[in-house]
């Protein structure tokens, strides 16, 4: 399964770097289907970026990878813990 997310990755991240971001995946858990990922550069702040996360980057990892139920970019999860969300 890592295999195949990490191929999606490199099919993923020239949209990504063409707006100056980027993607680094961080781990994938075969048994829940959550991938992990960071989205980096100009992706960190945007306002976007929970929509492209959600919308194009989980929505096809779900297409392309059988078992990925979810994608979460583990910054903004690092965030909402240390602030108690």
């Amino acid at each position: 399964m890592r295999e195949q997310v990490e191929a999606t990755i490199e099919v993923i991240r020239p949209a990504l770097q063409a707006d100056g971001g980027d993607i680094v995946l961080h781990g994938v858990d075969p048994e829940t289907g959550i991938v992990e990922v960071e989205l980096t550069g100009a992706c960190v702040g945007c306002p976007a970026s929970t929509q492209t996360l959600k919308a194009g980057i989980e929505r096809i990892m779900r297409d392309r990878v059988d078992g990925v139920t979810e994608v979460i970019n583990i910054a903004e999860a690092e965030a909402a813990a240390a602030i108690g969300m």
